[in-house]
């Protein structure tokens, strides 16, 4: 019998003990709404917040370290992504608890189901980030918004393991939020949030979740392989608009295509892989700085490498 042996098997060798979970070259495309990308060396699930800290106290130096969310927003290269990828899934990560007029979950917990607590709890101020897809703690890295409102409203604080595996709790100012990002040390790990809310019935918090599903399934692509808004809006003006106006609506490389819905979202229907997502980007870059001067950023975080 021949047995196999990995690059990662080398790399679990060097990893501290933990009392959660290693696997090893995990395939990213089941963690990333695109459907893409290659696999994670080392995928780390920490039991709470203790086994992390634990983790990034002892790693070896100088190890990759990458965290990943639900996979709303991103996009892995094919070649997949090196060293340690950090995903935030245990049960330890997933709860809640609710203070004064504050309502505080863990960086595992899903927007999605933020939408029963509020109406459960009668709790108002939170419905725009309910139908933000994705994880509580993604949405604060890159301070995620819309409906008029952004995490960085409603954000009290966070709690967060840095690099040297110490567990602090962090103010809203010292996160450094702003439009659709954030600027605080890269070896800062949310594990909880902590968020103000205010009193308000059923029936409200209700209505305006609905009136934000309606524009959500109308304006944008649904049930699609999207990682929602590809570039960031620039200053005064709206990204979609540029794309258009630069030609850029009905542009396709393979199985990746500018959405009919909305063509500031990307689409995989089906066949494309991770390059002709990021051709396909890149190409609207280039298109729209040509036709308009302006360079568009993109909003949608790219990570690992090529093939």
């Amino acid at each position: 019998m021949f047995w196999s042996h990995s690059p990662s098997d080398d790399l679990l060798k060097l990893l501290p003990i933990v009392r959660g979970k290693y696997k090893k070259d995990v395939p990213l495309s089941k963690y990333t709404w695109f459907g893409v990308g290659g696999p994670a060396e080392v995928m780390y699930i920490p039991e709470d917040e203790d086994d992390l800290a634990m983790f990034m106290k002892t790693k070896p130096y100088n190890l990759p370290i990458f965290i990943i969310g639900a996979g709303s927003n991103l996009l892995v290269r094919d070649g997949g992504i090196p060293g340690v990828v950090i995903k935030l899934d245990s049960k330890s990560f997933k709860k809640m608890s609710l203070g004064n007029n504050t309502i505080t979950l863990g960086a595992g917990y899903r927007n999605k189901d933020l939408r029963k607590t509020l109406i459960e709890k009668g709790l108002g101020g939170l419905e725009f980030l309910c139908s933000i897809p994705g994880l509580v703690g993604g949405s604060v890295k890159t301070n995620a918004g819309c409906f008029g409102s952004e995490v960085k409203d409603v954000i009290v604080s966070a709690t967060i393991v840095d690099g040297a595996g110490q567990k602090k709790t962090i103010g809203v100012d010292d996160l450094m939020l702003s439009y659709r990002s954030s600027f605080f040390p890269e070896d800062w790990i949310i594990t909880s949030i902590t968020f103000k809310t205010y009193p308000d019935t059923a029936e409200n918090i209700t209505a305006k979740l609905e009136e934000h599903k309606a524009y959500r399934m109308k304006n944008q692509p649904y049930n699609e392989k999207t990682a929602g808004s590809t570039f960031k809006n620039p200053e005064g003006l709206r990204a979609w608009e540029l794309i258009k106006k630069s030609g850029c609506a009905d542009l396709n490389i393979n199985g990746a295509k500018v959405s009919e819905k909305h063509c500031n979202f990307l689409v995989n229907t089906g066949g494309a892989t991770a390059a002709d997502i990021e051709k396909l980007g890149e190409t609207i870059v280039q298109k729209v700085k040509e036709q308009t001067s302006i360079t568009l950023e993109w909003e949608v975080k790219r990570m690992g490498i090529s093939k």
